[in-house]
């Protein structure tokens, strides 16, 4: 037997399409269950007639040799399944903090999210980060408890960090019926039934029962809760709640729960066991109930051709428009996945890409199942699709109809944080690998590469170190190309120590046309931001205004490039207020250089590094707690918390990312192999003098050695 099916119009039309389709994310923290749920979905919805096995090697959703070495997932896989008279489109995303690129671009373009969680630890570190991530874009979720039947599974402990840690008002429309090894089944508190899983030889099915004796009266005071929740969603459900309680019918309830999911002032809670077969058909109905379809979202935003601001509706009679958030290299040509937000297309369409104004065809289109896919004829508003065949689109780029533009908002992703050198294995590999590198750059907007002009070096940038290692063995294994990678090395940035105002002249004559440019700017820092902000404050024309944006730019091209040291300079404001012109040799070249030689006097011995910080969770068994915290104090960590999980100590903390290379190895060695630990970035702090000495003298070294060669 299966719960109830979600109320879905019968009625065929336009709108029919889009009020019974959800497009998902999985979301959570690294281990939670996130592919095990998605594989559990698959198999339930039909879309599989075999559940794959994370822990196997063998999950639908993990298709990457990497993926399936490793057991976790490293890029965001998409499919598509059937649930009643539901469509759902899905996207499975990573919990490793490395590959947050891939939930950032994820979320950009859904409508809902399932948030997964561990049900013995709760909210961790990373769940903390999707959460955030979630809330940028404003998608509404629901939260499944997985893994009820590990030891120390605790429900109400789960319940409480979200409130704790997320911030959250949890409302449970399920009651677990037993823990651990004794869990074996949910209390349903809108029906007030009983599921009770694996009845007789089939662990996939379960049966309605009355709710066990001993855990009626805790249900009915859930019950009571959840209704009251409902009703603080609507001010006439509010009344008759007040009057008399029962008078509020079921439907009634889940319509006034789903208001308060998509406005996101719920986030109703489920659980179960997914790896047990436990609790995810209720999940999917919940999916459906709860979770909004693209009519219940706003119209998205963006600007049109003259940015000025222009909306669209979810709609096929509206022009057409799609958002590319995530490209995959393929040998046959690229895949480029796509949202449609408005009107229709068919295969060989033409559309304008207004970033880079030119126009781009539809080649083939495809219904994603992870690795697979399925030819479509045309895409319509509220699809998930993709598309072979466009040239320059990228990730954060729309395609619309010419004579209707809209840029839709584009996708922010955060900078690397440490950087490797790499070069060919051999000469004939040289040319190979730069291709490479510039595809691999192109599928991950947060994988960078560039030469490093003291050395020569080409330097490839990420997230950390297993994002890094995974890209290198993919060059080895996937495009066959040989590379050597170097040490990892710390992205460090640079900021002011205190204000300074100052001129700056750029004046050379020799033979023929000069150079002049004179600029006063005062320049400020900003430690609250990392932003670069250029302020004009000229009056009486002295620096004439053709000239001003030249400063702006200089200031900016210097501050990227850094001064003595090749890390970039943050978080100031300059203040353009004063300067000089000549009537010949005065020009736009003449004061950007002006503006360069600025931020190079600004900077003279009036610098301090920063380097990246990273907020950490370390699980360890208690015998093993002093050795822990010894090692993560010699790493110049701060130690926040020292929190009990069951027998497992978890001791939470902030800690530069330069001292934690390797850190697994070493607590795995210090834990017998019973320790983990998670990292999530956590903004820029300043480096310790003798830190900065040291990085003062490596500098220098390298500077040396490039001079010599």
């Amino acid at each position: 037997m299966s719960t109830s099916a979600p109320t879905a119009s019968k009625k065929k039309g336009k709108k029919d399409r889009l009020s019974v389709l959800r497009n998902i994310g999985i979301i959570a923290h690294i281990d939670a269950g996130k592919t095990t749920v998605s594989e559990r979905v698959l198999f339930y919805t039909g879309r599989t007639r075999k559940i794959g096995e994370t822990h196997d090697g063998a999950s639908v959703m993990d298709h990457l040799e990497e993926e399936r070495e490793r057991g976790i997932t490293i890029t965001s896989a998409a499919t598509t399944c059937k649930w009643k008279d539901f469509t759902i489109n899905i996207i499975d995303t990573p919990g490793h903090v490395d590959f947050t690129a891939e939930v950032e671009r994820s979320l950009r373009v859904l409508d809902g999210a399932v948030g997964v969680f561990d049900g013995v630890a709760g909210v961790e570190a990373q769940s903390e980060t999707v959460w955030r991530q979630a809330n940028k874009y404003n998608v509404p979720r629901i939260a499944f408890v997985n893994k009820m039947d590990r030891i120390g599974a605790d429900f109400q402990h789960c319940l409480d960090t979200m409130v704790s840690r997320l911030g959250v008002t949890p409302v449970p429309i399920t009651l677990p019926i037993g823990a651990e090894a004794d869990y074996v089944g949910n209390v349903d508190l809108i029906s007030m039934d009983a599921r009770v899983f694996g009845v007789g030889d089939d662990d996939t099915a379960f049966e309605v029962q009355e709710i066990p004796e001993d855990m009626k009266e805790a249900a009915a005071e859930a019950r009571h809760n959840l209704v009251e929740a409902a009703c603080m969603m609507d001010d006439a459900l509010l009344e008759r709640f007040l009057e008399d309680e029962n008078s509020i019918t079921n439907d009634e309830i889940k319509a006034a729960l789903r208001k308060g999911t998509i406005e996101s002032k719920l986030l109703l809670v489920q659980c179960g066991a997914a790896l047990r077969n436990k609790g995810v058909q209720a999940l999917i109905d919940a999916v459906c109930d709860y979770l909004p379809s693209p009519l219940d979202m706003p119209a998205v935003t963006g600007t049109d051709a003259r940015g000025e601001e222009v909306t669209r509706t979810s709609s096929n009679d509206e022009p057409f428009s799609m958002l590319a958030f995530k490209t995959v290299h393929d040998p046959n040509g690229d895949l480029t996945f796509c949202r449609v937000y408005s009107g229709t297309a068919n295969q060989g369409d033409q559309f304008i890409n207004t970033r880079s104004t030119k126009k781009e065809r539809l080649g083939r289109l495809y219904q994603m199942h992870a690795a697979s896919r399925e030819p479509l004829e045309m895409c319509q508003a509220g699809d998930i699709v993709a598309v072979v065949g466009l040239k320059t689109t990228n990730t954060g780029d729309t395609l619309c109809d010419p004579n209707h533009e809209i840029t839709l908002e584009s996708v922010d992703f955060p900078e690397p944080v440490i950087s490797m050198s790499i070069e060919p294995g051999t000469k004939g590999d040289r040319d190979k690998l730069s291709s490479v590198l510039a595809v691999l750059a192109r599928e991950d907007p947060t994988f960078t590469t560039f030469t490093d002009d003291e050395t020569n070096e080409t330097i490839i940038a990420g997230m950390g170190e297993l994002h890094l290692e995974v890209l290198q063995h993919r060059i080895t294994r996937e495009f066959k190309v040989d590379a050597v990678c170097g040490k990892p090395r710390v992205a460090y940035r640079q900021s002011l120590r205190k204000p300074i105002d100052l001129e700056a002249r750029h004046i050379k004559q020799s033979g023929g046309s000069g150079q002049y440019g004179v600029v006063k700017v005062k320049f400020t820092p900003t430690p609250e931001t990392q932003e670069i902000e250029f302020i004009d404050s000229v009056s009486g024309g002295n620096v004439p205004r053709e000239y001003i944006p030249a400063v702006g730019k200089g200031i900016r091209e210097q501050a990227t490039r850094g001064a003595d040291y090749p890390f970039p300079f943050v978080g100031f404001t300059a203040e353009l207020y004063d300067g000089k012109s000549h009537d010949v040799d005065s020009s736009e070249m003449a004061f950007q250089a002006a503006g360069k030689l600025a931020v190079r006097m600004a900077t003279n011995g009036n610098y301090q590094f920063l380097e990246p910080m990273m907020k950490i969770e370390v699980q360890t068994p208690e015998e093993f707690l002093g050795d822990v915290i010894g090692d993560v104090n010699s790493r110049r960590a701060t130690i926040e918390e020292i929190t009990d999980r069951m027998n497992i100590k978890v001791i939470t903390g902030r800690v530069p990312i330069a001292e934690m290379f390797s850190y697994s190895s070493k607590l795995r060695g210090m834990t017998q192999g019973r320790g983990t630990y998670s990292m999530e970035p956590d903004g820029y702090q300043a480096v310790p003098e003798s830190i900065a000495d040291e990085i003062r003298k490596e500098q220098d070294a390298a500077k040396a050695a490039a001079s010599k060669s």
